[in-house]
């Protein structure tokens, strides 16, 4: 069976290099904030191009750690989308700010500047003044940062960037992560850059605004066990710090593995009724997943498993449909309809770097058959 997506294999690809870096680490006796994290904050910081890059417990903690920093928190509403991970809005709510759900365009499935700007012109009534916004650039695709920072400027709006599944995305050429006040990062073992276990990071502009987030991110401390501000406890371990340092030397490389794969089920599902991955001209697509949109999705999931192959659904319920936030959340102008159409008919194919060329023309061969 071809698996939807394969941590463990991205481990026994650099096996070696992982077993060696971990040896290293637990030789030095140093486990939380030492010499591994200080080396991959600014490995990272220059590969992306940011300014400087400050490591966290995983992304979920990373927006809430970047929120409190630019000072969004109770009487903030933040606008963002419902078709993401639950863990983008759940973060908006750590730091007690309100969400304001955005639809999405429908072809790149990342936040709609028109709803956006139609909400900002006519906010939800009864809610606290919207004070950022929060786009995903989702499945490994940027969203309309044009658009979406032209409406930030007008409206004197902090932009964060959620970037949980675009480690090396591009707009304009540009990495994503380097266009607004803060980005975010996950390191969940199945994103781009993958840690073996849990981790996050943010990164900011200025030396100025890491040290706020790096205060933060142990309970506030400038000066040991003294704290300035009240903080919270999410370090990014040096064991999964020295692992991320390992991958991020290949990130550049399993990127392009994943195009080359895309552009191999790009042309498997010409002329079929499966519609590929839509890419903006001026955005540099990482696949993340590869998503489909099909209007017979449980049948092509049928088809797909007899022929071996696994799928995912990402997302099967956009967040304001769950049970936790049905109802209590506010959408945007447009209502999030663009929204649920969209997690009727989305489908994952299996993708990753590890695939060899012969599941990857495994899987082509299903999807032209269906």
């Amino acid at each position: 069976m071809i698996v939807a997506a394969n941590p463990g294999a991205g481990y026994r690809a650099l096996k070696a290099e992982i077993d060696a870096a971990v040896a290293r680490t637990l030789e030095s006796g140093w486990y939380i904030l030492g010499q591994e994290i200080k080396a991959f904050e600014t490995e990272f910081a220059t590969w992306l191009g940011a300014a400087k890059a400050v490591g966290c417990g995983n992304g979920t903690d990373a927006i809430a750690l970047a929120l409190r920093a630019l000072g969004i928190g109770p009487g903030c509403a933040v606008a963002t989308v419902s078709h993401t991970a639950v863990a983008t809005v759940a973060a908006v709510e750590m730091v007690g700010a309100t969400p304001v759900l955005i639809d999405i365009d429908p072809d790149h499935f990342t936040m709609d500047p028109t709803d956006l700007a139609a909400t900002l012109a006519n906010p939800p009534a009864g809610l606290p003044p919207i004070k950022a916004v929060l786009p995903v650039h989702l499945y490994g695709q940027a969203a309309d940062l044009d658009a979406i920072g032209v409406l930030c400027q007008r409206y004197g709006l902090t932009l964060i960037e959620d970037c949980a599944q675009a480690h090396g995305a591009t707009w304009s050429g540009k990495k994503v992560g380097t266009f607004g006040d803060a980005a975010t990062f996950s390191f969940y073992p199945t994103k781009n850059l993958g840690a073996l276990g849990d981790g996050g990071a943010v990164a900011l502009p200025s030396d100025s605004m890491a040290d706020r987030v790096a205060a933060l991110r142990q309970y506030g401390w400038r000066t040991h066990y003294i704290s300035d501000d009240v903080g919270m406890n999410s370090r990014l371990d040096e064991i999964q710090a020295a692992i991320l340092r390992v991958k991020l030397v290949h990130l550049d490389a399993a990127n392009a593995r994943r195009q080359a794969i895309a552009a191999v089920y790009d042309a498997a599902l010409g002329g079929t009724a499966i519609r590929p991955p839509a890419r903006r001209p001026n955005a540099g697509h990482v696949f993340h997943l590869y998503v489909v949109r099909v209007s017979n999705r449980e049948a092509v999931q049928t088809g797909l498993r007899a022929a071996g192959i696994g799928s995912g659904i990402h997302y099967p319920q956009p967040v304001h449909i769950q049970p936790a936030y049905r109802g209590r959340v506010a959408l945007g102008a447009a209502g999030c309809r663009a929204t649920e159409a969209a997690a009727m008919e989305v489908l994952s194919l299996p993708l990753y770097p590890e695939l060899t060329n012969g599941e990857v023309d495994q899987v082509a061969s299903a999807l032209r058959r269906l």
